[in-house]
């Protein structure tokens, strides 16, 4: 049973960021970042316990100042995918669970940072950066994934024009990263039955609202606090609309892709520790007189896992950047970053396993956690298939 994060066997290199892609701010955060990553222990046996620990360390040092504007007690003017690339890269080498409470602290307010009203964003974008509000997305439900139009939960107004007017939402919302442990959630849900995608509307809905259920929790192969919301005649004020009525799909759209890149950083951060790993182990293991590394077979497995680190990195690093300099197109490149890095991964990950042989199918070996952990990224946020569309039919247009 994995208990601590193993320690990494060599820090994460930051050569690459002598790239024009990055700025003197990038590479200070970075010469703060990576020894305070390393310096954290974290018990990671209840990953719901462990993902509070997170969002506290986060917060305490600082970090998920990253995640919200300045205005509201941010580190920087605005989001800035560069940061949020060079953090959850960082943050995965070293435990892909301080990733994920980290990105969640970012998807989940992301939103309210975009379109919230200033009283919202007053009320709870501060929280977030301090670590003392945990946040959540809530988007997907069991018949409308990737087919977001396809969704039925449903939020009929009273009166939305009055101040005293309400929202009651009805339906379901599943793999709800941070749900059951969230102090809020931002909820899309249909103002509009029958206008597709036209007809959504995001709101933000607390946590100890009546008629929310987050109770029934779900268990996957790498551990990750996600659940099944259930609403039943769930009340919420005409304020806790966000942005305008109706348009919910842009927001989650525009929402996603800011932190689109960020999920490519999050798999190349893993492959990084795979391939360190694999090096780690090739210099020190011996057999046939000599180390495995010395073996021309090695060797030609680690260059390809290198090739495929540096061919991710260089997509994600020029999806963050294009979205940071306001380039017109981002999404077709933000797809082939998220793509590219998580199926690069996962194949660099499974060659690294491969070289340790049965010691990486060993519970809490690193590799071994590394191969559950990957998997899930090749999904969420826009399935690999997903993506290839939105690839194809840009280029289609050109």
């Amino acid at each position: 049973m994995h208990v601590a994060t193993p320690p990494a066997p060599r820090p994460p290199s930051t050569a690459h960021l002598a790239l024009p892609f990055f700025d003197d701010a990038h590479r200070a955060l970075a010469a703060g970042l990576v020894p305070w990553t390393a310096a954290q222990e974290v018990d990671e046996t209840d990953d719901r316990t462990a993902c509070r620990d997170w969002v506290q360390r986060l917060g305490a040092g600082g970090w998920l100042r990253y995640c919200v504007s300045a205005a509201h007690g941010g580190a920087l003017p605005a989001l800035d995918s560069r940061a949020l690339v060079l953090l959850r890269e960082t943050l995965a080498y070293h435990s892909p669970l301080a990733d994920f409470a980290f990105a969640m602290q970012g998807l989940g307010s992301g939103a309210i940072t975009l379109a919230g009203s200033p009283a919202q964003q007053a009320h709870y974008l501060q929280g977030v950066a301090r670590g003392e509000l945990i946040a959540a997305f809530a988007l997907s439900e069991p018949e409308a994934g990737s087919d977001v139009g396809a969704m039925q939960t449903i939020a009929a107004s009273t009166d939305s024009t009055s101040a005293t007017g309400t929202f009651c939402l009805n339906g379901t919302k599943t793999w709800i990263s941070n749900g059951g442990i969230a102090d809020f959630y931002c909820v899309f849900a249909k103002t509009n039955p029958s206008g597709g995608t036209r007809g959504i509307s995001a709101f933000i809905v607390d946590a100890n609202t009546p008629g929310l259920d987050t109770s029934r929790h779900i268990h996957v192969m790498a551990p990750h606090p996600l659940a099944t919301l259930q609403f039943t005649n769930c009340n919420v004020p005409a304020t806790a609309l966000l942005g305008e009525e109706n348009g919910g799909f842009k927001l989650a759209m525009r929402t996603l892709d800011i932190f689109r890149a960020s999920v490519a950083a999050a798999a190349l951060g893993m492959a990084r520790r795979a391939l360190a790993e694999a090096v780690h182990h090739a210099r020190q293991r011996r057999m046939f007189g000599q180390t495995l590394a010395d073996f021309q077979l090695t060797q030609a497995k680690i260059g390809e896992m290198a090739a495929l680190v540096d061919s991710a990195a260089l997509l994600t690093y020029r999806a963050a950047w294009l979205r940071d300099t306001g380039q017109a197109r981002v999404t077709a490149e933000a797809a082939m970053a998220k793509m590219t890095a998580t199926e690069n991964a996962q194949r660099v990950i499974d060659m690294a396993l491969q070289l340790h042989g049965g010691r990486g199918v060993e519970v809490g070996s690193k590799v071994e956690s590394l191969y559950r952990d990957i998997r899930s990224l090749r999904i969420y946020e826009g399935a690999t298939e997903v993506q290839q569309l939105i690839i194809g039919k840009a280029v289609l247009q050109e």
